[in-house]
């Protein structure tokens, strides 16, 4: 059972959102978002209050029951919006869904499969987790998400996204590290789609390098950057990201 929130009528937008993180993301977005369409924001399985049905799974089979949970619910023709892990998910949603999606946006994300160092990072990570646990791989993990200049600003918010990611099963994470270090290139697919397509990338961000994203510009109809920014633009330049989100979903209504 997938336990999301929705605010809002009319147009559907999935915000997806990323490792080690909640729907709880998107709050002060949804809020401004929900005044024109309407905003469904997910857990994905194991994270914030939605439960894990299996400890091994392929993003793939993520999508699978994300599309049950759209059906269940009436959710058609939506916008797919995904925040890292969650811009994969959202492409393995594509994949399924194809012309029933209206529109899709990477936020910080990739089309592109693990190169040969992220693999090698992924299985550290893996080596960390099982050796080391939640707390310290989050407490770890989340700092360097922000740009080095962000770290200071957003402290507060850091510490939330800490506190609430200490709650992560470790089974959960390790899960979706695999899932994640395993997924494929989804590049050709955005090129085939006929929608409007989005992603947006920061200057300063280390787990989706800037060069990377410009590599890809050129497959989406619409490419973002966000200067000075690291990982996590969601909250590092909320004001802008909600500019070019609000500026994309009027599009893809037309």
């Amino acid at each position: 059972m997938i336990h999301f929130f929705e605010k809002g009528q009319g147009q559907p937008l999935i915000l997806l959102h990323g490792f080690c993180e909640s729907s709880e993301l998107w709050n002060p977005l949804a809020m401004e978002l929900s005044k024109s369409v309407r905003v469904l924001c997910p857990d994905l399985p194991g994270f914030g209050r939605s439960p894990l049905s299996h400890s091994r799974f392929t993003l793939e089979d993520i999508a699978e029951q994300l599309e049950a949970w759209m059906e269940l619910h009436g959710i058609h023709a939506p916008i797919l919006l995904g925040h890292s892990l969650g811009g994969y998910l959202a492409l393995a949603l594509l994949e399924r869904l194809g012309t029933k999606v209206k529109a899709i946006g990477l936020l910080h994300s990739t089309a592109l499969a693990d190169e040969k160092e992220k693999i090698e990072t992924r299985n550290r990570t893996l080596i960390f987790l099982s050796k080391y646990g939640v707390e310290k791989f989050v407490t770890s993990f989340i700092p360097p998400l922000f740009s080095e200049k962000n770290q200071v600003k957003f402290r507060e918010e850091i510490e939330s996204l800490i506190h609430r990611a200490k709650l992560c099963q470790v089974e959960t994470l390790m899960a979706y590290t695999l899932a994640m270090r395993d997924r494929k290139e989804r590049l050709t697919l955005i090129k085939e789609f006929s929608g409007p397509s989005l992603l947006l990338a920061g200057t300063e961000d280390l787990a989706v390098k800037i060069e990377s994203s410009r590599a890809q510009k050129g497959a989406f109809t619409h490419y973002v950057e966000l200067a000075g920014v690291g990982h996590m633009g969601i909250i590092e330049d909320r004001e802008k990201v909600l500019e070019k989100v609000q500026q994309f979903v009027a599009i893809a209504m037309k």
